[in-house]
């Protein structure tokens, strides 16, 4: 059986940090899709599309990985997408807590779906999405902490 992990996220912006648990994830999975989830309730700072099409770039070598954007529950895209896991990565305690919930919420939802956890490499702990935004907004250089580089 193949085994396929959702690597799911807002990715706003998809980081290094998002990228490394990605090419880690490549020696426990056969392939990882990861998935952009649609929140109703948050305004997207990068275009969804835009962020689609950047991640797809960043992976063009990699046959095992593909990118989908949803408006669904984690739990039902992996049932759907025949994903028996879930790949996350943590930096933190925090990071912990949070997943932790998360991960039990998406039991209950789909049984059958594992949750599996990376420690954030070292190097890319203090990486963050949020962080990324903030630089941005006020104009500065954010390349160094991307995969791919913003037009």
């Amino acid at each position: 059986m193949k085994r396929i992990a959702l690597f799911p996220g807002s990715f706003d912006p998809f980081t290094k940090g998002h990228e490394d648990i990605v090419l880690r994830g490549l020696r426990l999975f056969d392939e990882i899709v990861i998935g952009i989830g649609r929140n109703a309730s948050k305004q997207r700072y990068f275009p969804l599309e835009m962020m689609v099409g950047l991640i797809e770039k960043t992976f063009a070598s990699y046959p095992a990985v593909k990118v989908v954007s949803y408006d669904d529950l984690t739990a039902n895209v992996a049932r759907d997408l025949g994903a028996r896991f879930l790949l996350r990565g943590l930096r933190n305690t925090t990071d912990f807590e949070y997943e932790n919930s998360i991960s039990q919420v998406n039991r209950y939802v789909y049984e059958d779906v594992e949750t599996v956890f990376l420690i954030t490499s070292p190097h890319l702990a203090p990486i963050s999405s949020s962080i990324i935004r903030e630089l941005h907004r006020y104009s500065k250089n954010i390349d160094e902490f991307l995969p791919y580089k913003l037009k």
